[in-house]
């Protein structure tokens, strides 16, 4: 693994880190990580692909992990940003340094909602998309609906604007996010179309015409649901979708959830299908 830096087309610097191979099989994955979530959580993940001969690259999205500021309150960021900005850096680095015969994308939450709307997807000949979902919270029912249209109508609005950020440090795998990433999340999830429909991508995201594994956990019932897990699926019209629900005990796991699939424990009963679909993809 290798430290390097990214330069989004803003000029905004990134870090990241780079997996290379010791028998390259001249696929390059990208990984795009969960809102929030730092890209350390995915480096046991990179190296098990690296082990399979990929080339791998992490990044943080501006604000997150090593690419934030001494503090998230002192930088100005959007969502759109990591998806419109950020991630199409991973891609060009990517593309200039190793120069795959086939580049492909692991998208974690909304790693794998990101593509939709990111330029040059339809240079992306694969996404395999892990615990994604449409946050339009119209796919949320009963006391969970209610609880997602409070937190993103009220709860976190009044929260970022009193601090001046999002304190999502306080949440179980959570990290402080900065003040436009968390407002403009909040504002997509009330379209029924989500970020593809709130920033008029529709057009981008059909232009996405590569194979699509959608991963979705059985036990995953609060952040992604299955009704959000379809909803993922249909914002990208034109791919060739696949959509695998995995129950934990079926595959010998006690719980994976919203975030198990990267952990350790999965190696066995997931990472080795992973692996096998993005060497054949």
């Amino acid at each position: 693994m290798e430290i390097v830096e990214l330069r989004a087309a803003d000029g905004f610097e990134l870090s990241a880190a780079l997996f290379r191979p010791a028998a390259p099989n001249r696929r390059a994955v990208q990984i795009h990580a969960a809102a929030g979530v730092r890209q350390e959580y995915y480096a046991d993940f990179a190296r098990f692909l690296a082990g399979r001969g990929f080339h791998v690259l992490t990044f943080d999205y501006r604000g997150v992990g090593r690419s934030a500021p001494r503090h998230v309150r002192d930088i100005e960021a959007r969502m759109q940003d990591w998806a419109l900005l950020d991630a199409p850096a991973a891609l060009e680095f990517v593309a200039g340094e190793i120069k795959p015969s086939r580049h492909l994308v692991v998208g974690h939450s909304f790693g794998g909602q990101s593509v939709a709307v990111m330029p040059g997807n339809d240079r992306v000949h694969a996404l395999l998309a892990v615990a994604s979902q449409s946050v339009y919270y119209g796919h949320w029912s009963g006391t969970r609906k209610l609880g997602l249209w409070m937190l993103t109508r009220v709860l976190l609005p009044a929260a970022t604007h009193a601090a001046g950020y999002f304190p999502g440090g306080r949440l179980p795998e959570g990290e402080d996010l900065p003040a436009g990433v968390a407002l403009e999340w909040a504002r997509w999830c009330q379209h029924p179309r989500y970020l593809v429909g709130a920033l008029g991508l529709e057009d981008r995201a059909a232009a996405f015409r590569a194979p699509l594994r959608l991963l979705s956990m059985a036990d995953d019932v609060i952040y992604a649901p299955r009704a959000a897990a379809q909803g993922l699926l249909d914002l990208y019209p034109n791919a060739r979708k696949e959509h695998l629900w995995i129950e934990p005990r079926e595959v010998g796991l006690e719980r994976i959830g919203h975030f198990g699939f990267f952990r350790e424990r999965s190696r066995a009963a997931l990472w080795e299908g992973a692996a096998a679909w993005l060497a054949r993809v």
